[in-house]
């Protein structure tokens, strides 16, 4: 799921924040909230360990999703 989210603006955005501070949760907007298809997206990603959700829309992501994110776009 992570290669095929690498480059958009959901995953840049969550690498910019780890990259500023990796202990900040970034808060999904609305329209993403509201979307089957991203919150599947979500779930996915976290299940696979790529992201942490500490409640439901605010997420980060872990050391493991940060690494991955960056070989994907070398």
């Amino acid at each position: 799921m992570l290669q095929e989210m690498v480059g958009s603006q959901f995953l840049v955005a969550l690498a910019h924040s780890y990259e500023e501070d990796p202990r900040r949760f970034v808060s999904l907007p609305k329209p993403m909230l509201d979307s089957s298809v991203a919150r599947m997206a979500v779930a996915e990603l976290r299940n696979e360990g790529y992201v942490e959700e500490q409640v439901r829309g605010v997420i980060r992501l872990t050391p493991r999703g940060y690494k991955a994110y960056k070989e994907h776009i070398n």
